[in-house]
């Protein structure tokens, strides 16, 4: 009988060692998919990237090519839209420190406020990374700026006027408070003094890059500047607000209208002969590029601080030709 007491106490002493053992197992597997570092830890990364404004065309092929080059990768992607508010991209920021995303992208949209949550998200230790648009703040670092050579498009656009003419008026339809465009503006009067030093710029107004105040700023432009001969719009719904008051003036296809992006509503507009013609980014290569940066920067490499995307030009001529990113 005393054999079979101790028989007894071992198993059940083996079982509280196994009971043990197995709460232990439990807890570390909780920890393990408790947050997106843990999970980066097991070989998934996760990348938070905040959008200045999802609705726009541009930023929607972007994103395509983030999360295309992502899922090749293996990374997940957290995008969320700013909304054109400086505050709640500070917020979005704020938001993927709490969830130790692996890295953050953001496109600015007041380049100059958003530094402080970059600095947050350094202090974190969290790499910040910019496409498009870039940070002006003297506050936080970013590892690398992946945007298109915006004073080489700027250039390109330049180059149409002076194609369309050779001497006259023209006005440009400006958001100079913008990185991107301040570089576009810089490239465009570059190609005018290089090209057809002749057409003279009477009229550079900020439109805010929105379509209903290009139109309205443009109506007031043909009003005071009735010889005009062209309009440099710093993105498409600039120059297609301009278009709208050209039409509205009876002057369609009488004034020389080159915008910036190409998109699906511009090529139309140029196909149509209404617009000149417009520099052409190539935004889903931005975003693909922007996550090949960043995996280099995961595998250790040191990425250059600025990496530029070429633009091309669009014209009717290029309706009938393929378009792919140099």
């Amino acid at each position: 009988m005393e054999n079979n007491l101790k028989r007894a106490l071992a198993r059940f002493a083996l079982s509280l060692v196994a009971a043990s053992a197995f709460a232990g197992c439990s807890h570390g597997s909780s920890q393990s998919t408790a947050s997106p570092a843990a999970s980066a830890g097991a070989g998934r990364k996760t990348i938070g990237v905040s959008i200045q404004n999802r609705e726009a065309q541009f930023y929607q092929d972007m994103e395509t090519g983030m999360r295309s080059e992502a899922t090749k990768h293996g990374y997940a992607l957290i995008v969320v839209d700013a909304s054109r508010d400086n505050a709640k991209q500070q917020s979005q920021v704020e938001d993927f420190i709490s969830k130790r995303v692996d890295a953050i992208v953001l496109t600015p949209y007041d380049s100059q406020a958003i530094g402080s949550a970059i600095a947050e998200a350094n202090s974190a230790n969290i790499p910040v990374f910019t496409a498009d648009i870039a940070s002006t703040s003297a506050q936080g670092r970013v590892v690398s700026h992946i945007a298109s050579d915006n004073v080489q498009g700027g250039f390109q656009a330049g180059t149409l006027i002076c194609q369309a003419f050779k001497s006259g008026s023209i006005a440009i339809i400006d958001e100079p408070e913008v990185t991107s465009v301040q570089d576009r503006v810089k490239g465009f009067k570059e190609a005018l003094t290089q090209r057809c030093p002749s057409v003279t710029i009477v009229a550079d107004v900020d439109s805010g890059g929105t379509r209903d105040k290009a139109s309205s700023d443009t109506g007031d432009i043909l009003q005071a500047h009735r010889d005009l001969k062209g309009i440099f719009g710093i993105n498409d719904d600039s120059a297609l607000g301009a278009l709208a008051a050209v039409r509205a003036a009876g002057l369609a296809g009488k004034i020389a209208i080159v915008g910036y992006d190409a998109t699906p509503e511009a090529r139309d507009a140029i196909g149509k002969g209404e617009m000149y013609g417009d520099a052409i980014q190539y935004p889903a290569k931005i975003g693909s590029t922007t996550i090949d940066v960043i995996s280099n920067y995961f595998a250790g490499k040191t990425p250059p601080p600025i990496v530029k995307i070429g633009v091309g030009t669009f014209t009717k001529a290029s309706l009938a030709q393929p378009q792919s990113p140099p």
